[in-house]
This record gives structure tokens, sequence and C-alpha cells, in this order.
């Protein structure tokens, strides 16, 4: 039976249900790592340390684990990373407090479970996918990603305040182990995928040196888009916290802010098009820089929820039109398909360029100083690393599509 044209088949909405799960189980938790961490020992260099870890250690699992996806069963794959994400929180159960004297190892494990989920899922999501449905599969992802984090953070934010630190954390590690396990068993009813060729271990390299290639700009493009990623995928967080010293303050940010993401992101998958995409990257990608502006004024609650607000309102205009256009570059010719898990670990390795580099900027600034004014400056300037990405990736539109 054909496919009717643009819309999900069973394959890709079993993916996007594994992927619910993962993302799930890591908003539940993951959210308050950074917190607990911070909690244990107050220390920001500390936890760019962490995040460094868990950055390197992506990009070289993306590299290596490339051949494993390429040759052999990327399905067990996708299940080793969920797998590994589940042993993560059981050593941060095991541990308790005297994780903070573990952090590299903590950031290894973390580093270890996301390369190889995310590698298998996006040659996945590259299978089942096509330029018709990529935009509202991109929208499901973040609609659900939004869905999970309504619910996730709030109901733990509430579960630490209620039953106290210890024991608080103790069972929201435990819910994500048993939601990981979950999604174990849903992957396997992902149809094993066929493989086919051999693993280039330098093709992503070889593509870079080409004198011509649209991937010298797309993974520009994807650097920067790494450099923020990198820092306010811990930070934001992480000043909520330290704004509010409540848990449940965090929970309840994330409950707004992704409320608000929910229907951006449904928005975006339904009305953004490939004709569209060019302009609303760049209106993504300028607002999301703006919100950052109301940090010089103060750094509080209000100032972070507008914040927030903004990047959950904006941001999936700028993401979901880049992810779609990589991935159509990577299909824009039979070759170039063939070789989709070397290009996948490309787009992979640019994002993780970025997001080290970003982490290393905010390493060395914090240990040069910590004043607020110093922060803010640093927030903005790695904010601002959408905008650039913009800048490198709008010539691989038309110019008609503008």
């Amino acid at each position: 039976m054909t496919k009717s044209k643009g819309k999900l088949d069973a394959q890709a909405i079993l993916l996007l249900i594994v992927h619910a799960l993962f993302g799930g189980a890591n908003a539940l938790s993951g959210t308050f790592v950074g917190v607990y961490l911070w909690k244990a020992k107050n220390d920001f260099t500390l936890i760019g340390w962490f995040t460094l870890t868990t950055h390197l250690t992506m990009a070289i699992t993306f590299w290596l684990a490339g051949k494993w996806v390429k040759e052999h069963n990327k399905m067990n794959c996708l299940r080793i990373g969920v797998s590994v994400s589940a042993c993560f929180y059981m050593l941060v159960l095991w541990m308790g407090t005297s994780s903070v004297h573990y952090f590299v190892w903590l950031g290894l494990v973390q580093g270890i479970s996301v390369g190889f989920f995310w590698l298998a899922f996006n040659v996945v999501y590259f299978e089942v996918t096509d330029p018709d449905n990529r935009d509202r599969f991109n929208g499901w992802v973040g609609l659900l990603g939004a869905g999970a984090g309504i619910i996730a953070p709030w109901i733990s934010g509430m579960l630490i305040v209620s039953l106290g630190d210890r024991a608080g954390y103790r069972l929201i590690f435990s819910i994500s182990l048993g939601i990981f396990v979950l999604g174990v068993v849903i992957s396997f009813f992902l149809k094993k995928r066929k493989v086919s060729g051999n693993y280039a271990w330098l093709l992503p390299l070889r593509v870079l040196r080409q004198p011509h290639t649209p991937w010298k700009a797309v993974s520009l493009a994807l650097a920067f888009q790494g450099i923020r990623e990198g820092v306010f995928g811990f930070m934001i967080g992480l000043l909520v916290y330290i704004s509010t010293s409540s848990e449940a303050s965090l929970g309840n940010f994330a409950l707004i802010t992704s409320s608000v993401a929910l229907v951006s992101f449904w928005a975006a998958g339904r009305f953004i098009r490939p004709a569209f995409r060019r302009r609303s990257m760049l209106i993504g990608s300028v607002m999301v820089v703006l919100v950052i502006l109301p940090f010089f004024w103060k750094m509080s609650y209000m100032t972070l929820l507008i914040f927030g607000l903004g990047s959950a309102l904006f941001f999936p205009m700028y993401s979901i039109p880049m992810i779609s256009v990589v991935f159509d570059l990577i299909g824009s010719d039979e070759e170039s398909a063939k070789q989709r898990e070397e290009f996948i670990v490309l787009r992979e390795l640019s994002l993780n360029l970025g997001r080290v580099c970003g982490v290393l900027l905010f390493i060395c600034v914090i240990s040069w100083s910590k004043e607020p004014l110093v922060i803010n400056v640093l927030l903005l300037v790695i904010g601002s690393s959408t905008f650039f990405s913009w800048c490198f990736i709008r010539n691989q539109l038309p110019a008609s599509q503008s």
C-alpha cells in the first residue's frame, strides 16, 4: 500500500513513541541532574566539566558507533542507548550525593547513552520519513517533547519538595529507570532495518575538504547551533533553581514554558512548509536572541520566565526547518542517501563541536568571573549563535523561497 503524501506510517509512529519515552524519562530526571550536582557542591565549573565530558564522549560515540549502525543492527544500537541511559540513573541512585566526586565518569556514561540513541534514532528517522512528511514528523517530535516537559519536571519538583531531597530524588530517578526499560520493550516492535555497504570512517573529513560542497556551510551552521545547546541545556534550569531555591519552582517553570512550546511546535510542524523555511528560521533565530536582553535588567525568576516563554514560542520556528533542511540534503541524491549514516555522523560531530566550544567558553569565563554582568554578556554571546547559524544555512534554500 502506498503511503499517503505527508502522512506518517506505523513505523514512524512507533519511533515517535520510543522517542517520547526516552524524552519523558530524561525530562523527569534530567532537568534536575544539574541541580542535584549543584546542591552537592555549588560550583558552575564542575557542572561545566560534567557537560563537557558528556559532549566529548557523545561525539566519539557517534563516530565509532557509525560502523555498527551502518553494517549491523541499528535497532540494537537504539536499545543500547536507552539501556545505558537507565544505567546512568542507576549509578546516580547508587552513588547518591557522592555522585559529585565522579562527575567525569557520569559524564562518560551519559555521553555514551545519548550518542548511541541519537545516532540510531536519526538514521531510522531518515529512513521512515521523506521530504513531504519530515516537517510533520519533526513537529510531532517537538510536540511530544514539550508534552513530556509539561508534566514530568512539574511532577518531579512536587515529589522532591514533598518527600525531601533524598527520597524525592531517589523516586524520580527510579521512575526514569522504569520508563527507559519500557522504551526498550517498545523498541522491539520496530522492524529490523536493512543494512548495506561498508562504513567510511573518514567520509565526514573528505566531504568537508571538497571545494564546493554545501556541507561546509551546513556544518558551520550546526556548530553554531550547538554552541547555544551546549550551555543553555543546563544553565537556564540551574539559574531558575538558584533564583528560587526551589525544585518546585523549576518544575513550574518547565510546565509553563513547555505548554507554550507544545502549541508552538504543533503550529510550526503544521504550517511551516519548505517555501517558508528561510523566513521562519530568520524570525526564530533573531527572537531567541532578543529574549535574553531582559537579563541585563535583572536576573530573576520573572526575567527567566520571559526568556523561557520567548524561547518556547520562537525556537521551533528555527529548529524544525533546520532539522528538515539537513536531512533533505542527506537525501538529495541516491549516492548521498546510501551514505546516510556517515552524513548523520557528520551532522552530530558538527553539533558536538559547537557544544564543546560553547561549554569551554563557559568554563573559561566562569573561572575568570562570576559577576552577574559577565554571566549576562556570556549568555548573550552564546545565545546569539542561532543567528550566525541562520547566516550559514540560509543559502541552502533558493532565494525565491525567502
